[in-house]
């Protein structure tokens, strides 16, 4: 018997909204979507892309949520006060569940909620994603603390290696956790959508790229994602018949802008941030897609899903979270050292210069294993843990 699930989520997002109408269609369980913000269903500004969003798929429908009013003087994620909803517990209390799923810890919400849980008896599953890649050990407080916070839940999912090993050093043990790992919506990201194809096809003949050898860069474009270093990596390269590709906004794009104007004509190309809807066909365009983060915040790393289930190999950095599960050296893409500018020129280099064909299949066969299904298992088999 499933237990009736509570879900403590911050906003809707494009990668879970799918997901729970996926449970919903999929599954038995009995579960409702406790919304603590808006963003992303109403336009606001992202701090990072400087440019208002309201997300033009639908994230609402095919499940049953609610939104509890914040009262937070400035509503966001970016601070422990962004998230500040003072009737959630009593929203939770009124609907009744044997059990909670909870995203995240950081913000004054979510403390509450666990609080209100561990008084009430009701168990909860925590879904993270972080990882030590990169990053020092935390102090010894820190740690403690970590170690004190894990200890209430009774079922832990880990999207990935990484993060497995993230929850081992802290303490949780083997028997609370399960794999559930991140997964996009293949329906939106298929190749062989003639629509999509088609949409590509244009984006190409509209930026003249013919058959050029195109990689791909689409996101924020800030310091931690390292687009400054890519272009320059590119541009040492002189490599007839390539071409690099910049989607997204950021405070970099002046920066990144002006240096292109120093590169051939038809070298480098920036195309606006684009909605996700549009994803696919950016993907498609390209050969090889690159997230080059060396920020720590890059816990996984959901564009490397998106581009893998169009084909399209990855290379990117040793500290992105997916690359120990997604991304291996040789058969479905490249990995450099974040903090090597060397050795991301030299990955470069053979992204662009390598046979292709071989790639596609192992990339597909790699990609398989990470969609909703395999979420979905894993959640239902710490549910059934409880």
């Amino acid at each position: 018997m499933l237990p009736r699930l509570a879900v403590v989520l911050s906003h809707p997002t494009q990668y879970y909204s799918p997901w729970f109408r996926w449970l919903r269609t999929h599954t038995a369980l009995d579960f409702r979507v406790f919304y603590l913000w808006e963003f992303g269903v109403t336009a606001q500004t992202d701090p990072h892309f400087l440019t208002p969003i309201k997300w033009d798929v639908d994230l609402l429908t095919g499940y049953e949520h609610e939104f509890v009013p914040n009262t937070a003087r400035h509503p966001g994620t970016e601070h422990f006060w962004g998230l500040r909803n003072p009737t959630l517990t009593a929203r939770l209390a009124a609907w009744r569940p044997d059990a909670m799923l909870i995203f995240g810890y950081a913000y004054a919400s979510h403390l509450r909620a666990i609080g209100w849980a561990r008084r009430h008896g009701v168990p909860l599953v925590f879904r993270g994603d972080s990882h030590f890649l990169g990053r020092p050990a935390p102090s010894m407080a820190a740690t403690f603390l970590l170690r004190q916070l894990y200890r209430q839940f009774s079922a832990v999912t880990y999207v990935g290696q990484a993060n497995r090993d993230y929850f081992t050093k802290l303490g949780v043990p083997a028997s609370k956790l399960f794999f559930a790992p991140h997964a996009v919506d293949a329906s939106l990201f298929n190749s062989e959508n003639p629509e999509v194809r088609r949409a590509a096809d244009l984006l190409r003949a509209e930026l003249g790229l013919g058959r050029k050898r195109v990689v791909l860069f689409a996101g924020k474009f800030v310091a931690s994602k390292q687009p400054a270093e890519l272009l320059e990596a590119f541009l040492s390269l002189d490599l007839p018949d390539t071409a690099l590709v910049f989607v997204g906004d950021g405070p970099e794009k002046e920066v990144l802008q002006g240096r292109a104007r120093a590169a051939p004509p038809g070298r480098v190309h920036f195309l606006p941030f684009a909605n996700q809807s549009e994803m696919p066909a950016r993907y498609l365009l390209a050969d090889v897609f690159v997230l080059p983060s060396r920020g720590h915040y890059e816990t996984w790393g959901l564009a490397v899903n998106e581009a893998m289930q169009l084909g399209r190999p990855c290379l990117v950095s040793d500290r992105v979270g997916c690359q120990q599960d997604l991304v291996t050296e040789g058969e479905t893409g490249w990995v450099f050292r974040a903090d090597d500018p060397n050795d991301l020129r030299e990955k470069l280099s053979a992204a662009l210069t390598v046979n292709l064909a071989p790639f596609q299949s192992q990339v597909a066969a790699r990609i398989a294993r990470y969609g909703y299904a395999q979420t979905t298992s894993g959640l239902m088999e710490a549910l059934r843990s409880l």
